[in-house]
């Protein structure tokens, strides 16, 4: 099924868990797109870095640790080292066990539960690798109608859009810019991200008008 990030055209606003339901699954793991979808979202952003032997896996941060039992870059790791991590644990012992999922899997997962994805890039020494394994990936499982692929980076947005043919990105900012449109234009971008305090009334009418997709993040609860 498309995804269509656009209200007018999907008939109502997607409701996004960011890295999957983050707040009650572990951070961009199977888990999370579940609890994601079955709280009712109908998309999930998710971050992607690439492995030593440049396998694309669900993380956000470039150091192991955080959200696993693991050490070291996540780089200089293999897709078989970082399978045996234990993803889930550090948050709750009912997720013990939790694997780092591949974007094959959150793939083929989405496409289960009826999710878009939002996949955003974090790589930043391999980028064009990781650019290149995006779009053999998005081919085999057919997704590319599935999937938004976003960036704080756009010249790296720019770059994707031109080495995989129907691809669609969001633009993803932390400021309000003086010509929201233009910036989509240039880009040629489907779809823009701003931060609930940068999202201005008038930007809003001007992108609707557009015809440009926002997704607007509203902060946690404290």
């Amino acid at each position: 099924m498309r995804f269509e990030p656009l209200a007018a055209r999907a008939g109502g606003c997607h409701v996004c868990g960011h890295r999957g339901h983050s707040i009650g699954a572990p951070e961009n793991t199977l888990p999370a797109l579940e609890a994601a979808a079955r709280l009712g979202a109908t998309c999930c952003e998710v971050d992607l870095l690439l492995t030593r032997d440049a396998r694309i896996v669900l993380r956000h941060d470039e150091l192991l640790g955080r959200c696993d039992d693991g050490e070291g870059r996540v780089g200089a790791a293999s897709s078989a080292e970082l399978a045996r991590l234990d993803a889930g644990g550090w948050m709750d012992p009912a997720f013990a066990g939790t694997r780092i999922a591949t974007l094959e899997e959150a793939l083929d997962a989405a496409g289960r539960l009826g999710l878009g994805l939002l996949l955003e890039i974090k790589e930043r020494e391999r980028t064009e690798l990781l650019i290149e394994r995006l779009g053999e990936a998005l081919r085999a499982a057919d997704a590319l109608d599935r999937v938004l692929v976003i960036s704080f980076d756009h010249p790296s947005l720019v770059r994707a859009r031109a080495r995989i043919p129907g691809l669609r990105t969001e633009l993803v900012t932390h400021a309000r810019h003086v010509d929201p449109v233009g910036l989509v234009r240039r880009a040629e971008a489907t779809s823009i991200a701003i931060e609930w305090d940068m999202f201005a009334p008038e930007d809003a009418r001007a992108l609707r008008a557009a015809g440009v997709a926002v997704r607007v993040t509203i902060p946690r609860r404290r």
